[in-house]
């Protein structure tokens, strides 16, 4: 309704203007530039005619047009004319530039221009146009062309828009009055230059008496001291700005600004103001989560701090079973803060208690809750269990068997584990304080930031397994004890106030060999059978404690029991000595050993043998042994024993030479003893040999028996050796007997059996021009072929010997010496003896160069069957005579 006023005010007010005389309209005046009948000469141009100088006759002024018309017809705008228009409508007007036959039109013959739309400044100010009157009939320019611009008037048609809607903001909780939270802005599209249209005021509608404007900036503060976030902390405020300067008729827009108040830490932290918040922790052992008391509802939030927390502290009542162990949780407190974030953040301490180090309380960061725990007991138990150890270990007595001495009250591992004893103290009394975090100095005097409650916690019963005084048993027997021998005992209790008995077992997973047996009824510990420290020096086993009433409550303890030594081993040679003597050894000299001598500064110093001993037993004061030679072989011995008292000894001689002849090997026996009690002894064999050395007293040889020892092989392995060796020879002579008894197959079974036998070769030869498959110095030398050649269709068996011919000189050339060779061939096989009585075809090779019998190959021959004459078989010799029968006939003998 509003901006309907606003246009019917504008186009009365543009219709007064336009009535007004003088405005909207320029005519276009065509002038002389002096007075009528006045010229000035200023010169004659090319044909003589004189020049007369005039003025223009436009006279410009810019036209303004108001924006937004709302008229049905076109606005007008103005009207052009020139003083040559007579009215006779020979003059025409021409309009040019921005907008001109869109926007604007004229009146060709008038000169009138009109506005043909509605125009709105916001988006173009002003247009530059050009005018010109021509002759209509000639279109020759009667005026030049001229430019005027049409300016358009500015109404207030566009209302403030503001930069962001909605704004979004924050400023801490309690600040005081003034306090700036953000700046808003808006624009006006109009024109700021003309009037108070573009002119915006701030104003605020909504939001009072919290926040306030400025009404030229746009700048919003509080306008109320102590706003709490925790009573209201998001406010809604819509912002005015208005044009015109705030008067009436002006155009306005609206912005909503979201305020919240962020927080501080203005509100302590308190506990819940309750004598009935208290929870029951399960006896289940696996209830270890989190216990979050009853009722904790928060305080009445907006109560005045000198009324809020008048009260007493709050009071916490828990049960936790005694079976708990070290950080189990025993229960939750919760204090409650009204402020959120970092401010909520808090921190719980036990500033008293009457079980000093029993328990803890830790915040829990994500739920700001306290929780309670079970903590470990201090150092003090564990110092003096391990006390004990220490002296035990330090204190070695030769006892039979040692014990701890015995300690009162339940062992220090346990007391670590479940600190809690129902039969020592049954409630527990602590006092927990509050505090928060992060203070705020400002705040100091709404404090104090802290808040304490009392927390009463009681223990209860359950069904405990039985404790054994100790966390640990060590016990010690010597290792000739007796069976059934008591090494030392266990004892356990039940813990519980009614006392229930105990019955005693050992683990038969510790002890597989069943050494140990324990009395079911003391927990004494007894052998079963005798020991050995040299086999297990230590033996580690478990006891087991189960009550009488409910067997299914044991416990264990380890024991460790030490085998003590006693001296029931004799000592022996630390190694396998081997040594030899040299044949002009000397006496007082030693045999040397085999892998190492040692070798004085002189070959005429004595060389000493040393032996040394091991002994399995492990005495107090460490091994002492004894040498000397047996008490048998003292008076006829060949060696002496020198002992060194430092538990190795020498081996002498005792004599100046040996001979490997009359004794090769001599065995010293050598007893060694040692120091303990009882004394153990024993008679150890070192074996000398007797071997020839030289002069510097290196082994040079030694007797057959005594090689054989050296090398390691016995009789018997070598009777074995020899026995595969005659075996082998005997199948490899079996193998060639069989061979030799192997005959060959003749190639024709039967002299009847009289058929051409065909030799197939796969191979024909690459003829005379082929030189890389044979050896063409074998034909052309004869003499370089074996003397006798083996046939390679049979094997051969040589009945006769081979007859020598004599090799002929080779002729000068090569044609020659192949004849000679296939002639001397022929020959040999013609009085060979032993070849079959049958054809035989030989192959060769070459056939030569120049032959006047031409090629002996019948691949190319164009000859037939029956156009061969074989007679010429006849002439062959006694070995062909059965070929040249078959073919050498007469044809009608053939055909017949």
């Amino acid at each position: 309704m509003d901006r309907r006023k606003v246009y019917v005010l504008m186009a009365l007010w543009a219709i007064a203007h336009l009535s007004s005389p003088g405005y909207g309209l320029r005519a276009l005046r065509r002038t002389t530039g002096g007075r009528r009948g006045s010229t000035g000469l200023t010169g004659q141009d090319a044909n003589g005619v004189p020049l007369r100088r005039s003025k223009r006759g436009w006279m410009w002024n810019q036209f303004f047009l108001l924006e937004e018309y709302m008229g049905t017809d076109m606005q007008y705008v103005g009207k052009l004319h020139s003083d040559s228009d007579r009215g006779d409508g020979s003059v025409r007007y021409i309009l040019t530039g921005e907008g001109a036959g869109t926007l604007f039109r004229i009146d060709e013959k008038s000169g009138d221009i009109h506005a043909t739309k509605r125009l709105d400044r916001e988006e173009q100010a002003y247009y530059v146009l050009h005018a010109k009157a021509v002759n209509r009939f000639t279109n020759k320019a009667l005026e030049g062309e001229s430019e005027f611009i049409i300016k358009i008037h500015d109404i207030n048609d566009n209302e403030p828009r503001f930069t962001k809607d909605p704004y979004t903001a924050s400023v801490p909780e309690m600040s005081d009055i003034g306090t700036s939270v953000i700046q808003v802005t808006a624009t006006d599209a109009d024109d700021a230059t003309y009037g108070n249209s573009a002119r915006v005021v701030y104003s605020i509608l909504e939001g009072q008496p919290y926040f306030s404007v400025d009404p030229e900036t746009g700048l919003i503060k509080t306008a109320l001291p102590g706003m709490d976030r925790e009573v209201k902390e998001n406010y809604q405020v819509v912002i005015q700005a208005k044009d015109m300067a705030g008067q009436m008729g002006g155009l306005s827009g609206t912005t909503t600004v979201s305020i919240t108040l962020s927080d501080v830490n203005d509100n302590p932290p308190r506990f819940t103001k309750t004598t009935d918040a208290c929870t029951r922790l399960r006896t289940q052992r696996q209830t270890r989560d989190h216990i979050t008391p009853t009722n904790l509802s928060p305080p009445p939030p907006h109560l005045p701090l000198s009324h809020q927390w008048r009260r007493r502290g709050a009071l916490y009542e828990f049960r936790v079973p005694e079976s708990n162990e070290v950080g189990a949780a025993v229960g939750l407190i919760r204090a409650v803060d009204a402020d959120i974030g970092e401010n909520v953040e808090m921190d719980y301490r036990i500033i008293g208690s009457d079980g000093p180090g029993m328990f803890d309380i830790t915040t829990n960061r994500s739920t700001q809750d306290g929780v309670i725990v079970l903590r470990k007991k201090t150092a003090r138990s564990i110092w003096i269990f391990k006390a004990f150890i220490g002296c035990f270990l330090r204190s070695r007595t030769p006892a039979s068997f040692h014990m701890y001495s015995r300690q009162p009250a339940i062992s220090a591992a346990a007391a670590q584990r479940r600190p809690l004893d129902y039969e020592r103290k049954q409630q527990y009394t602590l006092r927990i304080q509050v505090e928060n975090v992060h203070i705020n100095p400002r705040f100091f005097s709404m404090g104090p930031f802290r808040d304490e409650a009392t927390v009463k916690i009681t223990v209860e019963d359950v069904d405990e397994l039985p404790v054994f005084e100790r966390g640990s048993y060590v016990m010690e027997v010597k290792e000739d004890a007796a069976s059934n021998t008591i090494i030392g005992s266990v004892s356990a209790s039940d813990p519980d106030i009614k006392h229930s008995p105990v019955r005693y077992s050992i683990d038969r997973r510790t002890d597989m060999d069943r050494v140990f047996n324990i009395h079911a009824g003391n927990g004494s510990v007894f052998t079963l059978r005798e020991l050995d420290r040299e086999e297990n020096a230590w033996h580690n086993i478990s006891v087991i404690a189960s009550e009488f009433n409910n067997p299914r409550q044991i416990s264990r303890v380890p024991v460790y029991i030490r085998v003590l030594d006693v001296n029931d081993n004799a000592p022996k040679f630390a190694n396998d000595y081997e040594t030899f003597v040299c044949e002009n050894a000397k006496a007082n000299q030693v045999g040397v050993t085999e892998h190492k001598a040692v070798t004085m500064a002189s070959t005429r110093l004595p060389r000493i043998q040393t032996v040394s001993a091991t002994d399995l037993d492990e005495p107090l004061r460490g091994h002492q042994f004894f040498f000397s030679l047996a008490q048998d072989a003292a008076g006829k011995a060949n060696f002496s024993v020198r002992d060194n008292k430092d538990n190795t000894a020498w081996i002498l001689t005792r004599r100046n030479s040996y001979n490997s002849l009359q004794k090769s090997i001599y065995h010293v026996p050598v007893v060694i003893s040692d120091g303990e009690f009882p004394m153990q002894s024993s008679t150890n064999t070192l074996t000398v040999r007797v071997c020839t050395c030289d002069r510097e007293g290196n082994m040079k040889l030694c007797n057959a028996e005594a090689l054989t020892a050296r090398a390691g092989l016995s009789t018997g392995a070598l009777v074995a050796i020899l026995l595969c060796v005659i075996i082998l020879l005997m199948i490899v002579v079996l193998f060639a007997a069989l061979r030799k008894q192997r005959k060959k197959e003749p190639l024709i079974i039967s002299k009847e059996d009289v058929r051409d036998n065909v030799v197939s070769y796969n191979d024909e030869g690459g003829g005379e021009e082929d030189t890389q498959a044979f050896d063409i110095g074998t034909l052309r030398n004869p003499e370089a072929i074996e003397e006798s050649k083996q046939r390679r269709d049979i094997v051969p068996e040589t009945f006769y010997p081979p007859v020598r011919r004599p090799v002929l000189p080779p002729a000068r050339d090569n044609n020659g010496d192949v004849r000679d060779f296939i002639n001397q061939r022929l020959q040999d096989n013609d009085s060979d003896p032993t070849a079959p009585p049958y054809d035989s075809l030989a192959t060769y090779a070459y056939e030569g160069n120049g032959s006047v019998a031409e090629s002996l190959s019948s691949l190319e021959s164009a000859t037939t069957e029956g156009e061969q004459d074989y007679n010429y078989l006849s002439e062959w010799g006694p070995r062909f005579k059965k070929l040249a029968d078959m073919y050498g006939g007469d044809d009608s003998d053939r055909d017949s």
